[in-house]
């Protein structure tokens, strides 16, 4: 059964998330109280985490910029803050999902569904033999979920390491931001594909020596990206 930690200090909120959840077979965890949030994050073994922004001691944001830097388990933030700049930030700092509240319980569920089915087929891809891809000194392992570039160690989210292995193994090849958004994120009816602007931005942050001059993932303007080899 896949386990799910909810960070959220309104407990009607959060119950009624656990509610919809166990009926559709999860298993979902409380926590009001980010401080303890964070340390069942770090300490316990969760399939997703769900992150309220607005917490007491500590705030979604933080929560998930440290969850970030050890773990790639799937992150969706929810807020009632609707401005662009927060869902920027969230998504900025390794979120693989951000929902404005008020939403509907069962768009939480096809959320949480599609991004544990998404990570389950990232992590448990045998179909290619191949663990390893290398283009250009950029290496990619799928199995172990690392990526070295320059004889450095890149630690990507969930969704960075998703976007970046679907580009390389399709290089050369252009993808919308619509393709790549149905085929990573597997939301085609819901979301927001500026989703994938913000991981683009993200992704050359961390793997471009000089990120406004992209040396691997390019632009092709009123088209979308690829991956240059």
């Amino acid at each position: 059964m896949k386990s799910i930690l909810i960070i959220e200090d309104e407990r009607s909120i959060a119950e009624l998330q656990r509610d919809y959840l166990e009926s559709n077979g999860y298993r979902a965890d409380i926590e009001v109280k980010g401080d303890i949030g964070l340390r069942r994050a770090l300490e316990e073994k969760f399939d997703l985490i769900i992150l309220d922004v607005m917490l007491p001691n500590i705030d979604g944001f933080e929560i998930c910029r440290r969850i970030r830097q050890t773990a790639n388990v799937p992150v969706l933030m929810v807020s009632a803050k609707k401005e662009d700049i927060d869902k920027i930030r969230g998504l900025g700092l390794g979120a693989d999902d951000y929902m404005t509240k008020p939403f509907s319980p069962s768009e939480l569920v096809a959320r949480v569904k599609a991004h544990l089915a998404r990570y389950e087929r990232l992590t448990g891809d045998k179909q290619n033999s191949q663990d390893s891809l290398t283009i250009r000194g950029l290496t990619i392992n799928k199995l172990t979920h690392q990526v070295t570039i320059r004889d450095q160690n890149m630690l990507l989210t969930g969704k960075e390491f998703d976007l970046l292995l679907l580009l390389v193994q399709h290089p050369n090849r252009v993808f919308t931001k619509e393709e790549l958004f149905e085929r990573v994120w597997g939301l085609e009816s819901i979301g927001d594909i500026g989703t994938v602007t913000v991981h683009i931005r993200r992704l050359r942050e961390k793997i471009e020596l000089d990120p406004s001059n992209p040396q691997y993932i390019d632009t092709v303007w009123g088209v979308g990206y690829r991956l240059k080899v």
